[in-house]
Parts: structure tokens; C-alpha cells; sequence
């Protein structure tokens, strides 16, 4: 691995950690004026640092092969949550009728589909010189808030809204990164995270939904010509906020940068543990800032699990339909049990 994946993979470890703490901190939102606080201030960057990662990454958009490869690891694992989330649901919150949709994606599959639609979109806005491009796509997320129609229905809201992020990371560069890492850049990176959250906890009347992008100005407030400008200001606001957690990620390579790599898998199966929480008794245990505290470790466990191997070699045959790993974990257990076996029969026989 390179300097560079190094960078990378630990960034998309600490943002996957990040979107489950706060998928978890949901649940007390209501409770805690810090814990909204914080709830909100994560939201300003974990999903819009993923989108414009994924951004940097989309620069062999017209490579042979590109499309058919994002297709196979986008929409197919799409297609299956989808209909496993809502054999899911039907189950945990005891619906009379199961329903599956595969054009009103479920909660966080809405990331998949977007993905998939900035990767086509892509290949028209990248002929674009940088400005022009970046300008036409956040002139149509402005006005696309205007239009009731598009909502979370096929995550349109999060596609046009979201892709002048996406569109950004495509553009930046490796020296535009480098820049990150001076003691004044992260200066100025944690006195305004610390701002911000501050911001957030004396202003609480801020409606955490303005930052989800998945919904038209309609549903935020009353309409008005400020609306757009509403949603600049927030998009200014999580490429600041993206900016500044970029310049803490380290760059070497540590215990935890090779679960960066497996980051889709804690994304598509994360969800299990957060609605059964979120449905369950033990939410009710977490009533203090001590609680917290420890449901941030939870978060961070989860995502290790997540992250292994283990969990790798039993997913990826159904988010990748790739069967090789498992094949080679097969192969390592039935090695393991022949070793064993030897070993036991050569004791028993002395």
C-alpha cells in the first residue's frame, strides 16, 4: 500500500465509525441538548466527507470495464438489502403487509443508488472545466429544493444535492490534500469543529434536516427565495467541516487502517443492529453522558466487527458475489481442523 491509501483507508474507518455512532445517538436527540448537538455537528461531515472520498476515487470513470464493475458492486447489493431490509422490518416492527419496493430505498441504501447516479453523472460533468461543472451542479441543488416531487423516492433529493460534493472530490487532487497537514491548517480545523458544535448547542432551533439533503425546502420551512440560500450556507458549512476532520485523519498506517478497506460491509449491515436498538429495551441504559460515552465504544465495536475478516468472507458471496474469500476461509478452517486432528490422534496414541 501507498502513503496515499493509507490517508484514505483510515479516513473511511473513522467516517464509518462516525455514521454509526450517530445512526445509534438518534434515539436521544430528543433528550440531551449536547448530544443533539453532537448529533448534529457529525452530520455536517461524515456523510459528505464519504461522498466526496468517493468522489477522489471515481477518476477511472472511463476506464474499460468502469461501469459494469460499479454496477455489479452498487446496484446488485442494492437490489438484495432491499429486499432483506424489508423482510426485516416486516418481522421486527410486526407489519400487516409485506411490501417491497425496490425504487424507495431503505434508510441508508439510499447511498448505493446516489453513488451509482454521481458515477453516471460523471461522465458528462467531468468534460466540464472544474468551476463551470461544480457551479451548473450546486445551481441545480438549490433550485431542485423547489421541486415537491423530488424527495427520498429513487434518493433523487440526496443525488442532486449531494453531487456538487461528489463532484469536488473528483477535481481534488493529492497536493490539494497535502495542504491539510500543517499545524496552522489543523489549528484552524479544531477551533472550528469546536465553534460549530458550540453553534449548534446555543442555536438548538436548527433543524438537523436541512443537513440529511433528502427532503424539499417544503418540508423544511415555509418556501421562500431565502431557502436556497439556507441550503448554500450549509453547504459551506460541511465543506468546512469535511476539510477540517480530513486534516486529523493520520497518514501511516496503524491497527485500524486495513478496515478501511471494508468499509460497505459495516455500511449495508450496520443497519440489523441499529434498528433492533433503536426497537429494543436497551436504548432505555443510556440516560447519561457516561452512557454516551460508552455508546460510543459500542460504535466503534460494532464497526471493528464489521470490518473483520470474518464478517468479509460471510458477506461478500452476498454484497459482491465474490465466493473466493470464502472459499480461502474454508480452506484455512479445514486446515486448522486437520492439524488438530493430527495432533489429538498423535497424543491419544501415546
Amino acid at each position: 500500500m501507498r502513503q496515499r491509501d493509507y490517508f484514505f483507508d483510515n479516513a473511511k474507518f473513522l467516517l464509518i465509525a462516525f455514521v454509526v455512532f450517530g445512526h445509534l445517538l438518534k434515539s436521544y436527540v430528543n433528550d440531551n441538548e449536547f448530544i443533539y448537538s453532537l448529533y448534529k455537528t457529525i452530520y455536517t461531515f461524515h456523510m459528505p466527507a464519504f461522498i466526496l472520498v468517493s468522489g477522489f476515487f471515481a477518476k477511472g470513470i472511463y476506464e474499460k470495464g468502469y461501469l459494469p464493475k460499479i454496477t455489479k458492486k452498487l446496484i446488485l447489493p442494492y437490489i438484495i438489502f432491499q429486499l432483506v431490509y424489508t423482510v426485516y422490518y416486516y418481522y421486527l416492527y410486526s407489519q400487516s403487509k409485506l411490501t417491497v419496493d425496490f425504487l424507495d430505498p431503505h434508510w441508508s441504501l439510499w447511498f448505493l443508488i446516489s453513488l451509482f447516479c454521481w458515477n453516471i453523472m460523471l461522465l458528462g460533468f467531468s468534460k466540464l472545466k472544474p468551476a463551470t461543472g461544480i457551479l451548473i451542479a450546486l445551481m441545480v441543488a438549490l433550485l431542485i429544493g423547489y421541486v415537491d416531487s423530488v424527495s427520498n423516492y429513487l434518493s433523487l433529493s440526496r443525488t442532486f444535492v449531494f453531487f456538487p460534493m461528489f463532484l469536488i472530490g473528483y477535481h481534488l487532487s493529492k497536493d490539494h490534500i497535502k495542504k491539510l497537514f500543517t499545524i496552522k491548517v489543523r489549528s484552524v480545523a479544531f477551533v472550528t469543529m469546536a465553534v460549530v458544535l458550540a453553534g449548534f448547542y446555543i442555536n438548538p432551533d436548527i433543524n438537523y434536516k436541512w443537513l440529511l439533503g433528502s427532503k424539499p425546502y417544503s418540508e423544511l420551512e415555509a418556501i421562500s427565495i431565502i431557502s436556497m440560500f439556507k441550503r448554500l450556507g450549509f453547504y459551506g458549512l460541511s465543506l468546512v467541516m469535511v476539510f477540517s476532520f480530513l486534516a486529523f485523519v493520520p497518514r501511516g498506517q496503524y491497527f485500524f487502517t486495513k478496515w478501511g478497506k471494508q468499509t460497505l460491509y459495516v455500511y449495508l449491515l450496520h443497519g440489523f443492529f441499529v434498528r433492533f436498538f433503536r426497537e429494543s429495551e436497551i436504548n432505555s441504559y443510556f440516560t447519561n453522558l457516561e452512557n454516551y460515552v460508552m455508546l460510543a465504544g459500542i460504535s466503534l465495536l460494532i464497526t471493528i466487527i464489521l470490518s473483520s475478516k470474518f464478517i468479509a468472507s460471510i458477506a461478500q458471496p452476498v454484497i459482491e458475489l465474490e465466493f473466493s474469500r470464502t472459499k480461502k476461509l474454508m480452506a484455512s478452517i479445514r486446515m486448522y481442523v486437520k492439524f488438530y486432528k493430527k495432533r489429538w490422534e498423535k497424543q491419544s496414541s501415546t
